[in-house]
């Protein structure tokens, strides 16, 4: 039974890592630009770049994919945050079918570190389209209309995908450490876990989750959150099947 195992996992980090090479995700910066944090996940040098070691990115993914999944299983909100042009449009496609909250735009100082004001204005955003909506508005004269529809584009910019974070986050999953920095550094203020997607680049040493690969190749940027949202989909499954096999409670009405 063992020796079955450990072949099948085996062929699954085989298949993992040809799917990594294919999208590129093992190709690292210039010698002059690594970061020394990420010195233990350079396999060596090729035309004077780095190439990642891809066995040591597989083990990260799986670490950071059986946190995603028991966050998913325990009904815990990811925020996910990728505001570089590679990034953007996977990150909001991704996280809105997860129905969970996002960054892509611009990270807003405070976001975590300052929650309740920035609540406050996804609150407020919320009114104004319920507002317009139910046509509170029809009172209101046609320049005071034009400032609130301002006011609701200016919101929806920035906070359009924080809608359903209601609390802090569980855990924060970001492209490009080094990009989004601010958003670690709350993140780590407030004691939430990071998992990143980081070049070799970025300086990863304060990381709890750091997966070392290209972080800048759309091809690459997308398998890794793809993976990563596919563990989070897995412990929302199981979650759901957990409930729907655990008998009802008895009815104290029939004691």
């Amino acid at each position: 039974m063992v020796s079955t195992m450990s072949a099948t996992n085996n062929q699954t980090n085989n298949a993992d890592l040809q799917d990594l090479f294919q999208v590129g995700a093992h190709f690292g910066y210039s010698r002059s630009r690594n970061h020394p944090s990420a010195k233990a996940f350079i396999f060596g040098y090729k035309n004077r770049s780095a190439i990642i070691d891809l066995t040591k990115t597989v083990a990260a993914l799986e670490r950071a994919k059986q946190l995603l999944q028991t966050l998913a299983s325990e009904g815990k909100m990811v925020l996910w945050v990728a505001t570089k042009d590679e990034a953007r449009k996977l990150v909001d496609r991704i996280a809105s079918d997860l129905n969970l909250p996002w960054v892509s735009l611009r990270w807003l100082g405070g976001t975590l570190t300052n929650f309740a004001q920035i609540k406050s204005r996804v609150d407020r955003l919320a009114e104004l389209k319920t507002q317009k909506e139910r046509g509170d508005w029809a009172a209101f004269t046609k320049k005071e209309r034009l400032l609130l529809d301002r006011e609701i584009a200016r919101l929806e910019r920035y906070l359009s995908g924080l809608s359903n974070l209601i609390k802090l986050p569980a855990a924060l999953v970001v492209v490009d450490s080094n990009e989004e920095h601010i958003a670690v550094a709350e993140a780590q203020k407030m004691n939430i876990p990071v998992i990143s997607l980081s070049g070799s680049d970025c300086d990863v040493s304060r990381i709890d989750y750091p997966i070392i690969a290209n972080d800048a190749n759309q091809e690459s940027i997308g398998f890794f959150l793809q993976a990563l949202a596919g563990a989070y989909q897995v412990g929302r499954t199981l979650a759901a099947a957990q409930v729907a096999v655990e008998p009802a409670p008895p009815d104290p009405a029939n004691h």
